[in-house]
């Protein structure tokens, strides 16, 4: 089997399982114990928010561990919407873009439903990127938080998060970048971002499914969504996943430590990944940006083919991809990313997601090119 669905998930790495383990085994102590097991679990659990901080270039007060990255965008959209509301009911809008994962476009469609706010989404451009002018034309002064997408997770365009940012930043609003298919491909440093929060989720990087951290800087004020013991500085109450937050910290320093190589590497092969698959699958559109794109995917829409039984086809031949979000599967409607781009329904409907572990191959992508050419063709003669 080729796996190209790395944007959905990773395999959990051997180093990432060695070092949880202890504390799913022996060491399984309440880090809110006042014990011997309590304490190993507590400290644990701080050089797990230090090593994470160290990569983000943050406090590890900053730091929250969360269950993942959806409540990470939950929490960051919603607990800093209310927050700032509740300290000035005047703010009561929500700025996202036209290509936000369901976490974030649910979180501000929820704050529009119970909390009476507004929902302003800012257009891309037919490859995805969001203009810095376009985000500064829908702020207003109630404008309470901005929340735009780092990469995409179905085309992989990289948005100019520090330009955003800085315009966010002039009016006074806390922008919030949700970073999940970002980390271990991009940089990461929130200083360098300019951005107030940021989201990411282990199971992208070689973790457990389970595990995420949300980094909140210094004073954002956050109104916490889960009540309960005051974990997590009182933003996130629940006993701590410390072997998810071990290994989400482990992780993210490998990915960290790999990613000028691997950026380099996985780049260069996409890039011949793509223009194989131009060269010889007729009408072959490949979507998102041409240059600013995540090193690790690559997306297409096959036009007089359906998505779902290119794939098909596809893992009847050993290759394994998506045609969009994970999160979306199973739903009938054309990608909502893809309408934004400004394809037709019926084109969006034909689209194709391949994306990469950090150990694919050359072989790999080789074979994989191939049988798209054979699957696509083989749909399009069967008319289905």
């Amino acid at each position: 089997m080729i796996f190209l669905d790395a944007a959905a998930t990773t395999p959990v790495r051997r180093e990432v399982l060695e070092a949880m383990w202890p504390y799913l085994s022996g060491e399984f102590g309440n880090p809110s114990s006042h014990h011997t097991l309590g304490e190993a679990a507590a400290s644990a659990l701080a050089g797990a928010r230090a090593a994470v901080a160290k990569v983000l270039g943050c406090r590890p007060g900053e730091v929250t561990f969360t269950s993942g990255g959806t409540e990470a965008d939950n929490l960051a959209v919603k607990g800093i919407a209310l927050a700032r509301q509740a300290a000035d009911p005047s703010l009561n809008r929500v700025v996202i873009s036209a290509v936000e994962h369901p976490a974030v476009e649910e979180s501000a469609r929820y704050l529009e439903r119970f909390h009476g706010f507004a929902v302003d989404v800012v257009p891309v451009d037919s490859a995805g990127r969001v203009a810095p002018a376009a985000l500064a034309a829908v702020l207003r002064p109630e404008t309470a938080v901005v929340s735009i997408m780092y990469a995409n997770n179905e085309v992989g365009t990289i948005q100019p998060v520090a330009e955003l940012a800085a315009v966010a930043t002039a009016m006074g609003i806390p922008f919030h970048t949700d970073a999940v298919q970002a980390a271990g491909w991009l940089p990461l440093d929130v200083k360098a971002l300019g951005v107030d929060a940021l989201s990411i989720s282990g199971h992208k990087l070689g973790a457990p499914k389970g595990c995420g951290v949300l980094y909140l800087r210094g004073r954002t004020r956050v109104e916490p969504l889960v009540h309960g013991g005051g974990q997590e500085r009182g933003r996130r109450s629940g006993t701590e996943n410390v072997a998810g937050a071990v290994a989400l910290a482990t992780a993210l320093t490998l990915a960290h430590a790999e990613r000028p190589e691997l950026t380099a590497r996985v780049a260069g092969l996409r890039e011949r990944f793509i223009a194989t698959i131009l060269d010889t699958v007729p009408g072959a559109l490949l979507t998102g940006h041409r240059t600013e794109r995540l090193p690790s995917v690559a997306s297409f829409c096959f036009p007089g083919t359906s998505g779902e039984s290119v794939l098909l086809e596809l893992e009847r031949q050993g290759v394994v991809c998506s045609s969009g979000s994970a999160c979306a599967a199973g739903s009938d409607a054309p990608s909502p990313v893809l309408t934004a781009l400004g394809y037709d329904a019926e084109v969006a409907q034909t689209a194709v997601r391949f994306s990469f572990t950090s150990t694919v191959t050359s072989e790999e992508l080789e074979q994989a090119a191939a049988a798209v050419g054979t699957a696509v063709g083989s749909v399009r003669t069967l008319g289905r």
